[in-house]
């Protein structure tokens, strides 16, 4: 059954440390991070597998079965389906991407770098990708690893988080602005025709 966030954050953290701290002893870093971003990654395009990992209703063996067959056919490493395997035995597959962000964020911190969050309205191109990553170091002094994420709803541009600072120049966030501004000087001119 799925966890608030917070729980859900804690838990990630202590699955994700015991993950790190393996993948570190067999030299599988970068490896065990893209395994995790991947299976992160399918679970947004795919319904029937965010179905799968998160139902209460489908049992532990069956939630196994399924996940070691995605992630032996997506050709994930052998610790990555281990892993999987695990938290799929101990009903915790839901904490998935909490878990990949946790891996993530001790991942760039071991490599010296610091972890930012892209989400935007459509894929970005490679180019589109580098020369934001570029910026975004430039702006926090320090290298910078990207994970990104396509949310339609944005209508168009990016938000950027990185550790406890987020940019929001999305168009959703800019047509909210606006509107709360028309609001604002709607009610000014109401007020000022009725005095």
């Amino acid at each position: 059954m799925p966890a608030t966030s917070a729980t859900a954050t804690g838990l990630a953290q202590r699955y994700a440390t015991a993950l790190f701290d393996l993948a570190k002893d067999d030299n599988k870093l970068d490896r065990v991070g893209d395994d995790l971003s991947g299976i992160v990654g399918l679970m947004a395009e795919s319904k029937d597998l965010k179905r799968l990992i998160e139902s209460p209703v489908i049992s532990r063996e069956e939630q196994g079965r399924a996940i070691n067959a995605i992630a032996a056919k997506a050709g994930m490493d052998d610790l990555s389906q281990r892993f999987l395997g695990i938290l799929a035995n101990h009903r915790r597959l839901f904490a998935l991407p909490w878990i990949a962000k946790a891996f993530s964020d001790m991942l760039a911190a071991h490599k010296g770098q610091i972890a930012a969050e892209v989400v935007s309205a459509v894929k970005l191109s490679p180019s589109e990708l580098e020369t934001l990553k570029t910026s975004i170091a430039g702006f926090v002094g320090q290298a910078v690893t990207v994970e990104t994420r396509v949310d339609p709803a944005l209508l168009g541009g990016v938000v950027v988080r990185v550790g406890s600072r987020m940019l929001d120049a999305s168009l959703r966030t800019k047509l909210q602005q606006l509107e709360q501004a028309l609001k604002g000087r709607d009610s000014g001119l109401a007020v000022q025709t009725s005095s």
